[in-house]
């Protein structure tokens, strides 16, 4: 399969060179110890989590407390995944390559797989954000349609009524469906695209799966006398609520009504060029305060992370800066909203999509 390319335009070629001077030289003028705080989390992160979930089995006697902790480790979850494990597939936290790796298995010890998700993110998502097909983070799970330009069918019809259900069941899908799928089906795009993958990585994430599940679920249950009924509630709970702080987070970014989903000509050329392409398919959020660039990542500046991920997120905030100063200049499209403004329109993008709004205006 012939992968997609972009449009080829000299002259964003050299916007871009220009930017990325501009921005290699504000982060010279800045500290170079920030990724130290990066470093400090890689070791607190995983002991907030896993110290929760000691203080639960000390603590079964307790329902409420041991199902309290399971939630938290659920919050913990994805502030792992914000701080550390996607820094570290861009080996972002420390120079060696091999302990950015380290830090990424932990993704396997927490009911996911570094593997394929690196894959994912790497070669699916970062090459070809919103493109159907291609970014396996806006694939079609058949319940709900993302995607404006493919017609809404059957129960896609009604996915803003019903969204609200399916969203906090994102990880369970992730665990137990997209994970397998992935290394199993020759149609899914990861395969095709990767290549064949190694058996040994098939025999790994099958055994981490079940390491999940052993001390999750049969270690209390097992040993410290926690029923199966409060063992697999806390468990469910747990990942219900680390879906909805992920989503809360994610799905400002990219699958908004104002985000392009560009379609693939029939020799599989992109519309945009590179540069436009992220800054027309990404969107940053307004809020920028001590929360959400110290525990969150710095997700809000996203557009930063596409068209520089080489530097952690620790720079983003003057990465950003520089960023909408040369947009403006330059009449580039960047977008940037606030939070609940994001989340919103991503309600809308599901309403217009089940309506088939985009095919109404087109005739």
């Amino acid at each position: 399969m012939d992968k997609p390319f972009y449009l080829k335009n000299s002259d964003d070629t050299k916007l871009f060179n220009e930017l990325r001077k501009r921005v290699n030289q504000r982060v010279e003028t800045l500290p170079q110890n920030r990724d130290v705080y990066i470093q400090i989390k890689a070791i607190i992160l995983p002991l907030v989590y896993f110290g929760l979930y000691v203080f639960a089995l000390f603590n079964a006697d307790r329902p409420w407390v041991y199902i309290s902790s399971f939630v938290l480790m659920g919050i913990s979850l994805v502030l792992i995944y914000l701080n550390l494990i996607h820094e570290a597939a861009h080996n972002n936290i420390f120079k060696n390559k091999k302990l950015n790796s380290l830090v990424l298995q932990i993704f396997d010890v927490v009911g996911a797989n570094s593997y394929i998700w690196k894959k994912r993110h790497i070669a699916a998502h970062h090459a070809y954000p919103n493109v159907d097909g291609w970014d396996t983070d806006i694939e079609q799970s058949g319940l709900l349609l993302i995607v404006p330009w493919i017609k809404a069918k059957g129960i896609q019809k009604f996915q803003h009524f019903f969204f609200f259900l399916v969203y906090p069941l994102y990880l369970f899908n992730w665990m137990f469906i997209r994970d397998f799928r992935d290394f199993f089906d020759k149609e899914r795009v990861i395969l095709k695209t990767q290549g064949k993958i190694p058996v040994s990585e098939k025999i790994k994430m099958i055994s981490f799966k079940l390491f999940y599940f052993f001390y999750q679920i049969a270690v209390p249950v097992l040993f410290f006398k926690v029923s199966i009924g409060l063992a697999l509630g806390a468990w469910f709970l747990q990942v219900i609520a680390a879906s909805i702080f992920a989503l809360f987070v994610l799905l400002p970014l990219h699958p908004l009504p104002d985000n392009a989903f560009p379609k693939l000509d029939e020799k599989n050329g992109l519309p945009f060029s590179w540069i436009r392409h992220q800054l027309e398919v990404t969107n940053d959020l307004k809020e920028n305060n001590w929360f959400v660039r110290n525990v969150l990542g710095n997700f809000n500046f996203h557009v930063a992370h596409h068209l520089f991920p080489n530097y952690s997120y620790m720079y983003y905030n003057e990465i950003t800066e520089e960023i909408e100063q040369f947009a403006k200049e330059n009449n580039l499209g960047y977008k940037r909203f606030p939070i609940f403004t994001a989340l919103g329109k991503h309600v809308d993008l599901l309403k217009q999509n089940a309506n088939n709004a985009y095919f109404i205006l087109e005739e």
